[in-house]
């Protein structure tokens, strides 16, 4: 299960992210599309040591190295542009991206580790952002078994296990964490229910 951090700040938000990885968060993707260089190194400072391997970097990806980060995400924009590819990294990286189509997902190299493909449901941190197409029926479409296929957008714990079973390898959460009143309290149940059906 992946967290993804709100593009804005939130309050209390580092004191959160360490809670999270100390119930158990194995990744959390790192989007602040705003963040100037600057504010991303000062971002990254804040989050401890033992935490940086479990970080993955949506932008200002030179920045990896100097923080012992392996993980790089690329949007979708990025990745169709011929200077963002992962082969530019010389070190070893795992390497994930963004879909919004299942066509997308099935073209996508044998660099990605993983992809994000959205939105499944109607986002709850996006205004007037749904599926334009269903996503489990184009799931059975899907020709990519390199790449895991991780759902994005609308998902709580209401509809996890709907997910899981309909195809998909992952989830990501966003909205479900941060809109939340208790975020910490809201991962764990959705934490147990994705633990529960992958066993």
């Amino acid at each position: 299960m992946i967290v993804i951090t709100n593009p804005f700040a939130v309050e209390n938000e580092i004191n959160i992210i360490h809670s999270l990885f100390e119930e158990g968060l194995s990744l959390l993707h790192i989007r602040k599309p705003d963040f100037s260089e600057i504010e991303m190194t000062q971002f990254i400072h804040e989050i401890k040591m033992e935490f940086r391997t479990n970080l993955v970097l949506h932008s200002h990806h030179q920045l990896a190295e100097d923080f012992g980060i392996n993980r790089i995400h690329f949007s979708e924009k990025a990745r169709k542009n011929s200077h963002e590819s992962p082969a530019r990294f010389s070190k070893p990286c795992r390497y994930s991206t963004s879909t919004h189509s299942i066509e997308d997902f099935n073209s996508l190299s044998t660099e990605f580790n993983y992809a994000f493909l959205s939105p499944v449901f109607t986002s709850i941190s996006k205004e007037d952002y749904y599926p334009k197409e269903n996503l489990f029926e184009a799931l059975k479409s899907r020709t990519n078994n390199n790449t895991k296929v991780v759902a994005l957008g609308g998902i709580n714990s209401e509809n996890i296990q709907k997910t899981l079973e309909n195809g998909f390898d992952d989830i990501a959460l966003l909205g479900s964490i941060w809109n939340n009143e208790n975020p910490i309290k809201q991962f764990k149940l959705c934490q147990k229910i994705a633990l529960s059906f992958s066993v």
